[in-house]
């Protein structure tokens, strides 16, 4: 199934990566891999991880503190939000 980014997950990856690479080189690069392994775990099992709300699913990362929020659609996963545990809950859903 493919999978689509939302601008708004998009720029939320980006700028974790950014700012995981300014604490320590190369860490901004692991936290892409660890975003990677799970889009690719959620493309093969969609079902897999529990709802958030409504029919939007959360993956969460294992050696960071983030979750995917994401919508499985007819043709594709949305990727809605990358989405960091300690923020304010439900920052993201006026993003989407």
């Amino acid at each position: 199934m493919d999978i689509i980014f939302s601008s708004f997950a998009l720029q939320e990856l980006l700028d974790a990566e950014e700012y995981y690479n300014f604490e320590l080189a190369g860490l901004g690069n692991r936290f892409n891999e660890e975003i990677k392994k799970a889009v690719l775990r959620i493309a093969e099992y969609p079902d897999a991880w529990s709802i958030e709300r409504d029919n939007i699913r959360k993956c969460l990362l294992q050696k960071f503190p983030y979750k995917i929020l994401y919508a499985i659609e007819k043709d594709c996963i949305l990727i809605l939000a990358i989405a960091h545990l300690h923020r304010k809950p439900d920052y993201w859903i006026d993003q989407t």
